[in-house]
């Protein structure tokens, strides 16, 4: 007799894909330490099922924090818009293995976790996602994922750890897409500062050849590119580590840490 649920997954993976079982590796570990903020469940009970090596996530402290601290940030801004919006849509874009959705699900939004084929070929055996909460897999770059969003209403988009990898032109054709399908939308972006961009490197992610490519100031110059957005906020990633190392509740005073954090940015179609 052989159980399915016991057999490992062997995820085949490269590039940017395989930057997303590190992230995921991460907020499993956190789980599992005794003063976390969240718990993912999904994520410790699925990287016992992987068959993969996760050593050189384990070794990248850097990597660690900044995952837990977007992920303490995104999922305070989700929960509180799914809060005045229980029954929105959502469109998780470039989902990688996120769970975000089994922490914050309302029972009655609906959910959609879109990324590139190849992921979505991993993220679906694991998963197996249907219904309410489902996958598309496309390039966001592709118009063809807005086709795919067939439930309309108060739209969401959660854009996480992804404008990093493209260009400018990516991100304004992105912005323009939703725009031109979707008649209001708030969108929650990572965005990386251009000096880190040119200056940080993350050493789990050098083996999988992903490259941070672009980066915009603040959320004022973000908008400034996106004609039919306006820029309505933005959350620097210190909030997120502030949590769990509170030196960063003074850090994230100091305009220079500010500057060079990562930002959340809230931008909502004009």
């Amino acid at each position: 007799y052989f159980s399915m649920e016991t057999k490992k997954i062997k995820p085949e993976l490269n590039g940017v894909a395989e930057t997303m079982l590190l992230t995921f590796y991460a907020r499993a570990q956190y789980s599992k330490s005794n003063k976390h903020a969240f718990y993912d469940a999904k994520a410790v009970e699925l990287v016992e099922r992987l068959d993969y090596d996760f050593s050189s996530a384990s070794k990248d402290v850097a990597m660690g924090g900044g995952t837990i601290a977007r992920t303490l940030v995104f999922d305070e801004l989700v929960q509180d818009f799914l809060q005045k919006h229980p029954d929105a849509v959502v469109v998780n874009i470039a989902c990688g293995l996120d769970t975000r959705v089994y922490r914050l699900d309302t029972g009655v939004c609906t959910w959609y976790n879109l990324d590139l084929p190849e992921t979505i070929a991993v993220r679906d055996p694991i998963f197996q996602e249907q219904g309410r909460i489902s996958t598309i897999g496309c390039s966001v770059l592709d118009p063809a994922w807005a086709d795919a969003v067939k439930k309309r209403g108060t739209m969401l988009f959660i854009i996480e750890g992804l404008t990093m990898y493209l260009n400018a032109k990516d991100v304004q054709q992105i912005f323009a897409l939703i725009s031109s399908r979707f008649s209001q939308a708030t969108i929650f972006v990572e965005t990386m500062n251009p000096a880190m961009v040119r200056h940080f490197k993350e050493k789990s992610i050098e083996g999988s050849h992903a490259k941070f490519t672009w980066g915009v100031k603040n959320g004022s110059a973000l908008a400034a590119l996106l004609p039919d957005f306006r820029f309505v906020e933005e959350h620097s990633l210190c909030e997120g580590m502030a949590v769990f190392a509170p030196v960063y509740k003074v850090l994230d005073k100091l305009s220079i840490v500010r500057n060079i954090s990562n930002k959340l940015i809230v931008l909502e179609k004009v």
